[in-house]
């Protein structure tokens, strides 16, 4: 929606001529597509009142000596603003938020606050909704998300003016991240441990099967209003559907409401074809014991506890710029397929399809060769498809296209590892303060990866070389970090900064000891569901 067609400035009176270099066979809506990106193009036209006037993308010039219908011109010729608005390519998109309100020239800096805009009301979304389902419920939250992205969709496409269209874009982001966040948490407390590791990570496949149908839905439909609409309507079965759906039984403990979340424990035995159990066993020392009385200090932890000693700080530090470069590639990546080369939309189609691999990669991988071995060479291989883009000549783009497929395949398995491993590096008093902060360290990336984008105007590789830098210092700082696969989770900061002295002394025994298969199996997958367990 936030794309810039090439455009010229609209002339003064109705054209009777229309000269481009040795050309005066063209309309002047068809121009506009043969400017290149030199400043020293222009078209030339013949008003029916004799003026001449050379016009440019951003001003216009009225030449002194109407005599002559020559290109080159050398006479006088005075300057004027694009006034009267401007005329836009019209083959590849019909209608842009950019050709509505004419974002460009001077204009040019709101066009590029669209995307960083949106971004931001996804970071706060991400918070306001996550602490609204923790006091409201996971049903109610997702209900209420699911009719604002609805509602606040359709605002956009029928906004009055820019500001209008930017409020609801902003709204829009917020309920969308609420409705993301909220919706991994309720599939999270719906699935069991032993296949919670896998359905989280495969939660992301579901993000890009939703990237397909973006660029399915652009693809078609090339007016940027009609196009915001139809995605809008995707949520209309799940709003009508919405209440069908039970309330998490985590929730309704947290809440006391035993007997609603024992029925719903009951109806998840029944459709599992297996027997039930009663809550109030299970919880019957939390209920009876002398703590349920009066409620537990707990005590709370600030940012600060992140930086716990130097050894901590710098695991702290290290993790967070993974995930600033796993969100910086990964928007980097899907927003300037545009910039590829041939279709834009075949493009953003194939990044979308690439992931999904990329995700069953990370599951299987990171069992086998541990998260920092598949994270670290993730990185390098995101960084090095990166330095491929930037020296294949930019007439085969299929090449081009091919290497941004492996690069986002590369980083789309970094993005997925990172929750998990965060979880593990970090001890229970401060698990959720990291992944916390992590995430919010990736929404300040992705607001910058537009900004990124918007840079190829200057240089068509600034997104790669940036990306690509980023990647080689985090995939380098990674092989820094302890490896998790087969600890035990941590639960005081003893524990976590011993996990780097024991990484570096048994790192050749389990190596020598990977016959043990059962052994290793049993540590492997205890402590990781532990933690996704709390």
């Amino acid at each position: 929606m936030g794309v810039t067609p090439r455009h010229v400035c609209r002339p003064p009176g109705s054209v009777s001529q229309v000269v481009f270099h040795n050309h005066s066979n063209w309309s002047l809506e068809d121009t506009g597509a043969l400017l290149s990106s030199g400043r020293k193009d222009y078209v030339m036209v013949q008003l029916q009142n004799g003026e001449i006037w050379e016009l440019s993308r951003c001003s216009r010039n009225k030449r002194e000596n109407t005599s002559g219908l020559d290109y080159e011109y050398t006479g006088s010729k005075k300057e004027f603003p694009c006034v009267d608005g401007y005329i836009y390519d019209q083959n590849t998109w019909k209608s842009t938020a950019v050709t509505q309100w004419n974002l460009v020239c001077d204009r040019k800096w709101l066009a590029m606050l669209i995307q960083p805009l949106f971004m931001f009301g996804v970071l706060l979304g991400s918070v306001t909704f996550g602490y609204f389902s923790d006091r409201l419920g996971r049903r109610v939250v997702l209900w209420a998300t699911s009719s604002g992205m609805f509602l606040f969709g359709i605002a956009a496409a029928f906004a009055v003016d820019y500001y209008t269209f930017m409020a609801a874009r902003f709204f829009l982001a917020m309920v969308a991240s609420g409705y993301l966040v909220v919706g991994f948490v309720y599939v999270m407390e719906f699935i069991g441990m032993k296949s919670r590791t896998w359905a989280s990570v495969h939660l992301h496949s579901f993000f890009a099967a939703g990237t397909l149908l973006v660029a399915l839905t652009g693809y078609l439909v090339r007016t940027w209003w009609l196009y915001q609409m139809i995605l809008s309507t995707v949520t209309i079965p799940f709003i009508l559907c919405c209440w069908v759906l039970p309330e998490t039984p985590f929730w309704l403990l947290s809440e006391g409401r035993y007997e609603e979340a024992q029925k719903i424990v009951d109806i998840m035995a029944k459709w599992n074809r297996a027997s039930s159990c009663k809550l109030s066993e299970l919880l019957s020392l939390d209920l009876q014991g002398p703590v349920s009385n009066s409620p537990t200090e707990v005590q709370k932890h600030n940012l600060s506890y992140l930086f716990y000693n130097w050894s901590i700080a710098t695991r702290t530090l290290t993790v967070w710029l993974i995930w600033f470069t796993g969100s910086l590639g990964f928007y980097s990546f899907s927003l300037n397929s545009v910039n590829l080369g041939g279709n834009e939309y075949l493009n953003l189609f194939l990044l979308g399809v690439v992931e999904i691999p990329a995700y069953t990669f990370v599951c299987i991988a990171m069992d086998k060769v541990g998260r920092r071995t598949v994270l670290a060479y993730s990185l390098f291989c995101s960084a090095l498809a990166c330095g491929v883009v930037m020296v294949i000549p930019q007439k085969h783009y299929i090449l081009v296209v091919v290497t941004a497929m492996v690069g986002k395949f590369a980083i789309g398995a970094a993005f997925g590892l990172i929750y998990l491993y965060t979880a593990e590096l970090y001890p229970t008093i401060v698990r959720s303060l990291a992944v916390g902060s992590g995430s919010m360290v990736c929404r300040l990336a992705s607001i910058l990866a537009p900004f990124s984008v918007d840079l190829s105007s200057v240089w068509i590789f600034i997104p790669q070389l940036f990306v690509g830098t980023m990647a080689l210092l985090s995939g380098v700082l990674t092989l820094k970090l302890p490896e998790t696969l087969g600890k035990r989770l941590a639960t005081t900061w003893e524990e976590a900064a011993k996990l780097e002295s024991e990484n570096e002394s048994n790192s050749s025994k389990l190596l020598a000891t990977t016959n043990n298969s059962g052994l290793e199996k049993t540590e492997a997958t205890t402590p990781r569901d532990s933690g996704l367990g709390e």
